[in-house]
C-alpha cells in the first residue's frame, strides 16, 4: 500500500524589531488603577470651589471666655491671673503635649489647687457665636465654600463643638492640639497648605489677631483681620467671595 506524505506548512520567520517598530504597551491592572485614581483626583480638584476659607475660632467665630469670664471665675483681675499662671502650661495644653490633668497640676506657678471641672463649666457657659457670624457662615456654606478651622486650642474644642455645632459649617481640620503646631509659626501655615494640597493664593485666612494674619500673608495666604461680622462680610465680598444668601 502506498503511503501519502504531507508536508507541514513552513511559517514565516518572525519579523525583526527595528528602531521604527512600536512595541505594544501592556497596561497592568495596577497601571489602570493608578491612572483611574489620578483622573478621579484631578476631577475632584477641578470641581473644588476657591478660595478655601480658613478661620481662627476664638474671638473670631466663638467668644473666648478666657478673657471675659475666667478672671471672674478665679476672682482676680486678668492682669493678676496672667502673672499667677504658669507661663507655658496653656501653650503645652494647646499643642497636645499635656492633658487636662497635667494642666491642673501646673496651671498656677505656685501649684495651688485648680478646680478643673469648675473651670471647664465656666468655659462652656461662656462659649457663644460672635454677633452675626453664624449667619455669615450659613451664607458661605450655602454658596458651597470649603471652610476649615485653623486655631490654637486644646482638646476642649470638643466642648465648643458639643454646644455650638461648629462642624455644621466647617471642619476642625487644623486645631493645634491635633497638629502640634501653633500660629503664628510659619510651619503651622505651611502644614495647612501641604494638607489641603492648594496654592497659598487660593486661600483666605481670617483671625482677630493681626500677628497671625501677617504670618499668613508672609507665606502667600491672603489675610483678613476680624473686627466684626459685618466688616468681614464686606471684605470677603470685595475679594470676590459670594457672601449673599441664595434664598
Amino acid at each position: 500500500m502506498a503511503v501519502q506524505l504531507y508536508k507541514l506548512p513552513i511559517s514565516a520567520p518572525p519579523k525583526p524589531i527595528t528602531p521604527n517598530s512600536r512595541p505594544i504597551k501592556m497596561l497592568t491592572t495596577n497601571t489602570i488603577s493608578v491612572t483611574s485614581q489620578a483622573s478621579s483626583t484631578q476631577k475632584v480638584l477641578s470641581k473644588r470651589k476657591l478660595p478655601i476659607l480658613l478661620f481662627d475660632i476664638m474671638d473670631t467665630i466663638v467668644r473666648d471666655p478666657f478673657y471675659h469670664d475666667v478672671p471672674e471665675f478665679f476672682r482676680m483681675p486678668f492682669k493678676e491671673l496672667m502673672e499667677c499662671k504658669h507661663p507655658t502650661a496653656w501653650i503645652e495644653f494647646e499643642k497636645g503635649l499635656i492633658d487636662e490633668r497635667e494642666l491642673a497640676k501646673i496651671f498656677f506657678k505656685d501649684c495651688r489647687p485648680l478646680d478643673l471641672e469648675g473651670l471647664k463649666n465656666c468655659m462652656k457657659r461662656g462659649y457663644s457665636y460672635m454677633g452675626g457670624v453664624e449667619a455669615l457662615l450659613k451664607d458661605l456654606k450655602e454658596n458651597n465654600y470649603e471652610m476649615h478651622a485653623f486655631t490654637n486650642y486644646p482638646d476642649w474644642y470638643m466642648m465648643i463643638e458639643d454646644k455650638l455645632k461648629v462642624s455644621t459649617y466647617m471642619s476642625w481640620t487644623f486645631c493645634s492640639c491635633m497638629t502640634g503646631k501653633r500660629k503664628p509659626d510659619a510651619d503651622a501655615y505651611l502644614e495647612v497648605l501641604r494638607r489641603l494640597e492648594v496654592d497659598p493664593g487660593n486661600c483666605i485666612f481670617i483671625d482677630d489677631r493681626m500677628t497671625n494674619v501677617e504670618a499668613a500673608q508672609n507665606v502667600g495666604i491672603s489675610g483678613i483681620q476680624f473686627k466684626d461680622a459685618a466688616s468681614l462680610r464686606r471684605e470677603l465680598s470685595n475679594m470676590g467671595v459670594e457672601t449673599c444668601s441664595k434664598n
